[in-house]
């Protein structure tokens, strides 16, 4: 049995976490409209942009402005304001709140003062993205990538090394500058690119991340950027190096044969099976 909120008082006391969508208003959940129409305010990251979709679904409540930049000095007031029992519901410009967006601090001081906080599920563009690439549903989502070129590289190796699909959020106005470093430490994987989920002109992108090309022209929307996890690098080579047989010699009289295939596949072209079988014919020859 579906039960809809009829009134103020059927609510909770607390702070609400809404999503809102991340393109199409149809998205939006029919909780998420109830929660908002009896809320006593509103906490927006732009409230022209939340402006928009309370119009839309012709909610008339009062609306703060709460962003990265102002939440610090608002969190006082808001917290008084929620100890005197209103309900307040926090908004993103899309998506979950706190997920790459402010709120984090607000929730946290909630939880100091003992005051609920509600979540609400709903649109998530990480959770869309995962569920149209095809790959592993383990992933790890790390956000926005830091500005600084040096810390960009040490985020990137540490994704890198990490056994699970990677997503993160990128800007138009940066793809085409990140896409080098993307192929430098994610080669062999295959990748998706949304971009505009859930809108018109929605796009998703496949390919191997050794075949992605710089955009021609700046795309249009926020995008959202998933990359496959270790396992589903095929080696394409059946072929072991002159180099790689040279290393692996040396490593016979110190190292297991399964020890050596694990450390020569990270570098090597070949296959661990490929490698295995070497090493059990010099082991066969000695």
């Amino acid at each position: 049995m579906v039960n809809f909120i009829s009134s103020k008082n059927e609510l909770k006391k607390g702070l609400y976490l809404v999503p809102t969508p991340i393109g199409n208003l149809g998205d939006i959940t029919l909780r998420s409209l109830e929660v908002l129409k009896n809320s006593d305010c509103i906490l927006c990251e732009d409230t022209r942009v939340s402006k928009n979709l309370l119009d839309k679904f012709e909610i008339k409540i009062k609306i703060i402005s709460n962003h990265k930049f102002n939440e610090t000095q608002n969190l006082s007031k808001i917290i008084n304001l929620l100890k005197e029992g209103q309900i307040i519901s926090l908004v993103s410009d899309a998506g979950t709140p706190t997920i790459s967006d402010p709120g984090a601090i607000l929730v946290n001081e909630c939880i100091k003062n003992n005051i609920d906080v509600i979540p609400l599920p709903g649109a998530s563009a990480v959770t869309t993205a995962i569920s149209a690439s095809g790959f592993s549903d383990k992933y790890f989502f790390y956000g926005f990538f830091p500005e600084k070129e040096k810390n960009l590289k040490e985020n990137l190796n540490f994704l890198s090394e990490l056994n699970a699909c990677i997503v993160f959020f990128i800007s138009p106005r940066k793809i085409n500058k990140i896409i080098p470093h993307i192929k430098k430490y994610f080669a062999g994987r295959k990748i998706l690119i949304c971009r505009e989920i859930s809108k018109y002109y929605e796009e998703y992108i496949r390919c191997l991340v050794n075949d992605l090309n710089i955009f021609d022209k700046e795309p249009k929307g926020e995008l959202t950027i998933v990359i496959s996890d270790k396992k589903m690098i095929k080696k394409t080579s059946q072929i072991l190096s002159e180099s790689d047989k040279n290393i692996i010699k040396k490593m016979t009289n110190k190292l297991s044969t399964k020890e050596i295939a694990g450390l020569i596949s990270e570098i090597s072209k070949a296959s661990k099976k490929e490698i295995y079988n070497y090493c059990l014919k010099l082991k066969n020859e000695k």
